[in-house]
């Protein structure tokens, strides 16, 4: 994943003659159930560069996932594109592909440029059985992990309040208390 960012901000710094970070944060692994949570996955993905306000369709930017899943390139492939097509269900890459460029239309149509951090924040996403699972796997390290639910997909991750922390700037003096 360094390697595809790098690259990645590499050409978009070049081709827009700047330079400096491209990325928000680094990576971040998301365990993902593989269903329609990974056609979501795919699909939040694919819309990376819309919600950055760089294209306007994620077939405008040639490093895209949408564009090597729609036109394979002949060498040097990023994606296995057959197992891809499988894990989300297809037995043929054709229906895949239909399948991805209706899933694109259809966000395309509703609020691409939404950023939803159950992608980029969560330990684990799918149904609450492989969340739960995902939780009682990590043991200790997820004891103080919620689970949490919206729109019939549950998320594994930090409360919210880990990061509502409020910060006035004011200087305090370190103690004990």
């Amino acid at each position: 994943m360094q390697l595809i960012a790098g690259r990645t901000a590499q050409k978009y710094n070049q081709r827009k003659g700047k330079r400096g970070a491209f990325w928000e944060d680094r990576y971040h692994a998301t365990a993902i159930e593989i269903d329609e949570h990974l056609h979501r996955c795919v699909v939040y993905i694919d819309l990376n560069m819309v919600r950055a306000g760089v294209v306007n369709h994620p077939g405008q930017w040639n490093e895209s996932g949408f564009c090597e899943i729609q036109e394979p390139p002949k060498r040097y492939a990023i994606m296995d594109l057959r197992a891809l097509s499988e894990l989300c269900g297809f037995g043929e890459l054709a229906d895949f592909q239909r399948a991805q460029r209706q899933w694109i239309e259809e966000a395309l149509e509703g609020a691409p440029a939404v950023r939803d951090d159950r992608w980029s924040e969560a330990i684990a996403v799918g149904s609450l059985a492989f969340v739960e699972t995902g939780k009682n796997d990590l043991d200790v390290e997820a004891r103080h992990r919620d689970v949490i639910e919206a729109d019939g997909r549950y998320t594994l991750r930090e409360p919210a309040e880990a990061y509502a922390g409020k910060f006035t700037g004011k200087k305090d003096v370190l103690s004990v208390e």
